[in-house]
């Protein structure tokens, strides 16, 4: 999924804005920091309070807040670039009747992409879920590429920086959530470790 650039809306700046603005960053960071980059979501409550107390309009709040929670999907996108070589992996797992295949992984200089497959009874897969990958702290996952079909879906996982060659101590956890964004956990959680 790539994000288009960002283009400034408007020559116009009020520079009377600029230490508030400021002042905004830095509670940014603060906040980041505070909630060790978990911040949650407040109680549509407080919201309501929120908007009240400053005048502002509690949509406009939601919709901030939303993007606070979800910070890391800004971070700078990594494509792939330099092939190296292909490191075949062919593990599996099986769940529920639900065979999970970690096939294999494309090497290049700045990244690694991470290939798992899923085959499953169609009656088993008629819901529509989203798959994440976790490598652990130092590493940056993010969905590149899926596609379903029946009972197989197949996915790609862009992995910043690259993976060494020698997966050997790497463990490969994919989550399952009902909807985008690490939203609604559904349990089912898929652990590859590599010897």
């Amino acid at each position: 999924m790539r994000r288009l650039p960002m283009e400034r809306p408007t020559d116009h700046y009020d520079a009377r804005l600029f230490k508030i603005d400021e002042q905004i960053c830095s509670l940014l960071e603060e906040r980041r920091e505070i909630s060790n980059q978990n911040p949650g979501y407040p109680p549509f409550k407080s919201i309501e309070s929120w908007a009240d107390r400053y005048h502002l309009h509690e949509d406009f709040l939601k919709s901030l807040f939303g993007l606070l929670m979800n910070e890391e999907h800004f971070l700078p996108v990594v494509d792939p670039s330099g092939f190296r070589k292909y490191l075949p992996v062919l593990r599996y797992v099986e769940r529920d009747g639900i065979i999970y295949t970690l096939s294999g992984i494309r090497q290049y200089e700045n990244a690694s992409v991470v290939y798992l497959s899923i085959h499953g009874d169609d009656q088993e897969q008629n819901k529509h879920t989203h798959i994440e990958l976790e490598l652990g702290e130092g590493y940056h996952c993010r969905i590149d590429q899926g596609t379903s079909s029946g009972g197989h879906a197949a996915y790609g996982f862009v992995v910043s920086p690259a993976l060494p060659d020698d997966l050997g101590g790497i463990t490969f956890v994919f989550s399952e959530y009902e909807k985008p964004l690490k939203k609604k956990p559904t349990g089912t959680e898929i652990v590859f470790q590599m010897e």
